[in-house]
């Protein structure tokens, strides 16, 4: 899958955050930088350096690209000392920037025969759903253990200290399936190359992983691979 050409808008931030949106399919985007003068002086002083990469793929792409950026905020200090949480509660209470968050996983994916939306625990569970809908796909949960009932296949990942799992139902996803997975935010990348690895053993192919927000400093790209890894909104 190729990536439409991008257009790179600079935006005001949060004082705490920086946050950027990029739409690419396996890399960054390139493209040139404009300054985006409608928001208002309230909205710079929450959202002051704000960097969002719009695909320009016509519907106003990068507008809404940008609305979405503009309501989410970061938490610092959570949920322990040093780091900058991405909190997209924000966002879910603007059901224009919500509507738009959906819109453009559905255009993305539309027509490319998707039969599987995987959605990771949590918040995976909250874009998933009405994504797997409106391509008339079956969505998928993939949860933390001992919290499906019944069979479930698991797959084991790293954590800094340790390891945790994610399992998935046994028969959910089937061989031949085109399975996109879905995730509010890749930081690390070991919950996606786990979420890769169950749905590839169970003969699904897995075409992308689509997020709402990537924190490109962790380098969470690179533990994928070649499994490209779409996101709207890129942090700095």
């Amino acid at each position: 899958m190729t990536s439409p050409p991008s257009l790179l808008l600079r935006l005001p931030t949060p004082r705490c955050c920086s946050c950027s949106a990029s739409a690419s399919s396996g890399g960054g985007g390139s493209g040139a930088s404009v300054r985006l003068a409608s928001l208002g002086g309230k909205q710079r002083r929450r959202h002051r350096g704000v960097a969002v990469m719009a695909a320009a793929a016509g519907g106003d792409f990068d507008g809404r690209v940008a609305r979405i950026a503009s309501t989410i905020r970061v938490i610092p200090d959570f949920p322990k000392p040093g780091i900058m949480f991405q909190d997209i509660t924000t966002m879910l209470l603007k059901p224009d920037a919500f509507r738009d968050t959906i819109d453009l996983f559905v255009e993305r994916y539309k027509d490319k025969g998707i039969t599987v939306i995987a959605g990771v625990e949590a918040r995976g569970f909250i874009f998933g759903p009405p994504i797997a809908l409106a391509l008339g796909a079956k969505f998928v949960p993939l949860r933390k253990p001992k919290k499906l009932p019944g069979e479930v296949i698991s797959e084991e990942y790293s954590l800094e200290y340790g390891t945790d799992k994610i399992e998935m139902h046994v028969g959910a996803v089937e061989p031949n399936d085109r399975a996109i997975i879905v995730d509010d935010l890749i930081a690390t990348g070991g919950t996606l190359c786990a979420a890769i690895k169950l749905l590839e053993r169970a003969g699904a192919e897995v075409v992308e992983c689509a997020c709402v927000i990537e924190l490109p400093e962790l380098k969470g790209r690179d533990k994928l691979g070649n499994k490209p890894v779409f996101v709207l909104v890129k942090a700095d």
